[in-house]
């Protein structure tokens, strides 16, 4: 298709249309109305965005054969995101069809120990940060990161697409055994159904009633103290919660699935809102420069429903994170919390020949070795 054709490219500006693009190469208002029209079913042009990556490729036309040559657009690529793209034909036929590049499929092992924080350890490391993402997902449940020592230590396997060799989405944990307070703990990826969980190694899910916190790569700025000295009161007042440090905007997530009991303002506790887990449990989040749910409203665990910021009493962002059990305010770091139900009995042996497969797979990759084809892996 590209072969006598001129190609320019660009990104998409802001305020930018797709009549902006199109008219300088002779594409006039009413064939790109035509065009948006007839594209619409299929992908509308209103949804463009700025920094999204743009070619025209247009062929040489000469009326006669001592004239000079013009250029006539006869394609327009938008990229959609870095799998997917709009083709747009400009010639007689104006319209629209969608494609995708093709999608490789790579493995990797990054292996390490704890020096910062995983986030920065991984990137000082080489290894993709998305995936210290994707681990802080997979242990939601029974690590809370903000509590990571040095000394800890990741060896972790995974899977990623690529596309012309760049990395595209997150990367997918299949296993990672992450020693925590001397303590390791396993993590194995199942399939069932087309839906992913992570277990241990006898079967026992990762996944718990409650996260261990409701906002990821924070740091504990305050921890439940009945008899803390209050910064901005400043007298011994006792703090009931625990509080996160976290650059403003950061996303606040429900520990639990639950219904939205409050969400207001109090001078106190600035923006927040209060969640009924079920007739034991409830939990509190203060300080919030937006809420994104309220009263009456059902929630899932890791939905957002607000944001971290410092109104009311607070010295800096952050959420103070309270948590309830059988209307007493308790210490959650401190609490044990039951699993998701196991790997059902019917599914064992499924599950134990994924966790050896995963094991092999662990053994023939390097670690902390460029990824690797499935190709290589033979």
């Amino acid at each position: 298709m590209w072969d006598d054709l001129v190609v320019d490219s660009g990104k998409v500006k802001s305020g930018q249309s797709l009549s902006h693009l199109l008219d300088p190469a002779g594409v006039g208002p009413g064939r790109v109305a035509t065009l948006a029209a007839n594209s619409r079913k299929t992908w509308d042009v209103r949804y463009m965005k700025a920094g999204h990556r743009w070619w025209l490729a247009s062929k040489r036309v000469r009326d006669s054969a001592d004239a000079e040559a013009r250029l006539v657009p006869e394609w327009f690529i938008y990229e959609r995101n870095p799998k997917d793209y709009a083709l747009f034909s400009l010639g007689d036929t104006l319209g629209v069809r969608l494609g995708s590049y093709p999608v490789d499929t790579v493995y990797a092992r990054a292996q390490g120990t704890i020096e910062n924080s995983l986030y920065m350890d991984f990137d000082k490391a080489g290894h993709p940060t998305n995936l210290a993402v994707a681990m802080a997902s997979v242990y939601a449940w029974t690590i809370d990161f903000s509590r990571v020592q040095k000394g800890d230590t990741y060896d972790v396997t995974y899977r990623r697409e690529v596309v012309n060799g760049t990395p595209v989405g997150m990367p997918v944990v299949l296993s990672s055994i992450f020693t925590h307070w001397d303590r390791p703990i396993e993590a194995y990826r199942f399939d069932n159904d087309g839906i992913g969980g992570y277990f241990d190694l006898e079967g026992g899910s990762l996944q718990k009633v409650f996260l261990k916190a409701p906002v990821e790569f924070s740091r504990i700025s305050s921890r439940y103290n009945p008899k803390r000295y209050h910064p901005v009161l400043k007298k011994v007042k006792g703090h009931f919660g625990t509080d996160y440090a976290a650059p403003t905007g950061t996303p606040i997530v429900a520990v639990g699935d639950g219904v939205v009991t409050k969400s207001s303002y109090t001078s106190g506790n600035g923006k927040y809102v209060k969640i009924r887990h079920n007739s034991t449990y409830e939990t509190q989040y203060l300080h919030m420069s937006k809420r994104a749910v309220k009263e009456g409203q059902r929630v899932k665990q890791n939905e957002v429903i607000g944001y971290v910021g410092q109104t009311g009493l607070a010295t800096g962002p952050h959420v103070c994170f309270r948590f309830w059990k059988n209307g007493k305010q308790v210490d959650h770091l401190r609490e044990e919390f039951p699993p998701s139900d196991p790997i059902d009995a019917s599914l064992q042996q499924s599950f134990a020949a994924q966790v050896t497969q995963l094991e092999a797979l662990k053994e023939r990759l390097a670690p902390n070795a460029k990824p690797v084809s499935p190709d290589a892996l033979r």
